[in-house]
């Protein structure tokens, strides 16, 4: 009987708790600048040891302006930014943020997973090759043209 019972009852489904390095997401918020600092890749550790510079805290503050105007339980306004090589940090979660590509600004929503990385790594500034038949001049064979 109770075996039956366990199989009509749907089960609830359990999300894996989303960690960084072993910290939750919670303690991350928590966390100041040089505790963050530790626990980043050496790039990004040189990179906030060395300060952050004018245009990287001009970003965190329209950040903080749009996360604070936005209506509770909605996205936030989008910043657009050139700056690619912003390392994301866990105060920027949530936010709606355009990166330039070259092109266009690709608009971007700040997810935990993306903790320590580059600005640059979702909004891609290539479009990808799409291997299809060589064109002219591919190889020395295609330089041949016939005179009728």
């Amino acid at each position: 009987m109770d075996w039956a019972d366990e199989q009509t009852t749907p089960r609830k489904r359990t999300f894996r708790k989303f960690t960084y390095r072993g910290i939750d997401l919670d303690q991350l918020l928590d966390l100041s600048s040089e505790q963050f600092m530790e626990l980043v890749h050496c790039r990004a550790r040189r990179r906030f040891q060395r300060g952050l510079k004018r245009k990287p805290m001009g970003l965190i503050k329209k950040l903080r302006a749009a996360k604070k105007s936005a209506a509770p339980g909605e996205k936030p306004e989008v910043v657009k930014t050139h700056l690619r090589n912003m390392i994301i940090v866990p105060e920027m979660i949530g936010s709606v943020i355009g990166v330039y590509n070259g092109k266009v600004f690709n608009q971007i929503e700040i997810k935990p997973e993306m903790t320590g990385h580059y600005l640059a790594e979702f909004s891609i500034s290539y479009k990808p090759v799409k291997h299809g038949r060589p064109g002219i001049g591919a190889t020395h064979s295609s330089k041949f043209v016939p005179l009728k």
